[in-house]
């Protein structure tokens, strides 16, 4: 086995043992550790939602007092009593919801294979997010997103950077290393009084 494959595996038991749905919860669980994204009692839209790894994170970490508001074109793996599920397609359906104090994004499109036709569809997929973020969140709320490194992500760093106090982007080791994926880190929204 290959030092990559073995590090995708030990993720994926790591999941299993710990009762996530997958093993992107380690990635967004890494993400709050380091630049401490949730809090208790926070509303949450977490986009791309499906089968729900993200969503588990957020609720252990806000608690029975906060919500989550999970949203993707397919359903969730688990239930949970302040998880709600819009079976939703982000590009397509108008998302009318605000009051949250973070947005998080783990959509990625359906890898076609060919680099520049899926970084550019997830460069769209992220500028969504962000949009969907600057009209959901509260003044002060934080925005996680996925990004394909590569043409388009300068901009949407920029863009941000315009309307949050701290902008980072990070890399989580639970990231295969060879993957082009990063994550755009934003706290402290700082436009909307939501």
């Amino acid at each position: 086995m290959r030092p990559e494959e073995a590090k995708r595996d030990h993720y994926r038991k790591m999941a299993k043992r710990a009762g996530y749905v997958s093993r992107a919860a380690f990635k967004i669980k890494e993400i709050d550790k380091k630049y401490g994204i949730f809090k208790a009692g926070q509303r949450v839209l977490d986009l791309g939602a499906s089968p729900g790894g993200w969503s588990q994170i957020a609720l252990k970490a806000i608690g029975p007092e906060g919500e989550v508001y999970a949203i993707d074109r397919r359903p969730l793996k688990f239930e949970a009593n302040n998880l709600k599920f819009l079976q939703m397609d982000v590009l397509k359906d108008k998302i009318s919801i605000s009051g949250f104090d973070v947005v998080m994004s783990d959509l990625a499109p359906n890898v076609s294979g060919v680099w520049e036709h899926d970084q550019y569809v997830q460069i769209q997929l992220a500028q969504r997010a962000l949009e969907i973020a600057e009209a959901s969140l509260k003044r002060g709320g934080n925005f996680v997103c996925k990004l394909f490194d590569g043409e388009g992500v300068s901009e949407i760093v920029s863009r941000a950077k315009k309307e949050f106090g701290f902008v980072k982007l990070t890399k989580p080791k639970a990231s295969r290393k060879q993957s082009s994926e990063l994550y755009l880190v934003c706290k402290n929204y700082l436009r909307r009084n939501a």
